[in-house]
């Protein structure tokens, strides 16, 4: 149980909706990033890890509001906005799915070639060192207050790394390598993590549990 009748305790609810701001700023920029440069170089994989960003824009909106009614009311459920939220999130996940399944079979079969990857592998560097920041502070501050709800937002931004990591060996291998189809294989990669984040919106907008994203 959360207790907020201490200065220390609303410092510490501060702190995590603060981390919740900058991890949606830093996911709009990132989004932005990828899916111009994804374009402009034709890396799908680039592209459909800038559209994830996006979409977990949406997913942190919800996050900021979450850890703004648990600030006010520890003891509170999760409301109808967060549900709402949850899921758009998921539909929007199932759509990116699709769309990356879809564009990369089509790739596979025309052996359609990134023109280089190296901002996917300079892009998905930077995201490893944020979002594993991002954990570890949001996982100090959900300690701290013993609030399950940011600690599974802790454990749910690590699903950002291991997408951050498929794309960087999807675009590291072919940018030393020019090896044909592995950003179309990275974008697979990507479409697994993005279907497992989809159900995952839908099993928490369906119940007031806090999964882990395990």
């Amino acid at each position: 149980m959360v207790k907020t009748n201490s200065s220390p305790e609303i410092k510490l609810f501060n702190i995590a909706l603060g981390l919740a701001i900058f991890t949606i700023g830093y996911n709009l920029i990132e989004g932005l990033l990828s899916t111009y440069f994804g374009y402009e170089d034709e890396s799908l994989a680039l592209f459909g890890f800038g559209a994830d960003s996006f979409i977990e824009v949406i997913s942190g909106v919800g996050i900021v509001h979450m850890v703004h009614r648990i600030k006010r009311n520890p003891e509170s459920s999760r409301d109808r906005f967060e549900k709402l939220a949850l899921q758009i999130t998921g539909f929007a996940f199932y759509l990116l799915v699709l769309v990356l399944l879809i564009t990369s079979a089509y790739n596979i079969w025309t052996g359609h070639k990134p023109v280089t990857t190296l901002f996917g592998v300079v892009i998905s560097g930077i995201s490893i060192v944020v979002m594993l920041l991002l954990v570890y502070w949001k996982k100090k501050v959900g300690r701290r207050l013993e609030s399950d709800p940011i600690i599974a937002d802790a454990n749910c931004t690590l699903v950002c790394v291991y997408m951050s990591v498929i794309l960087l060996i999807s675009s590291g291998i072919f940018e030393l390598t020019g090896l044909a189809y592995i950003d179309s294989i990275g974008t697979l990669g990507l479409a697994y993590f993005a279907f497992k984040e989809g159900k995952e919106c839908f099993e928490k907008a369906s119940s007031d549990k806090y999964c882990s994203c395990d």
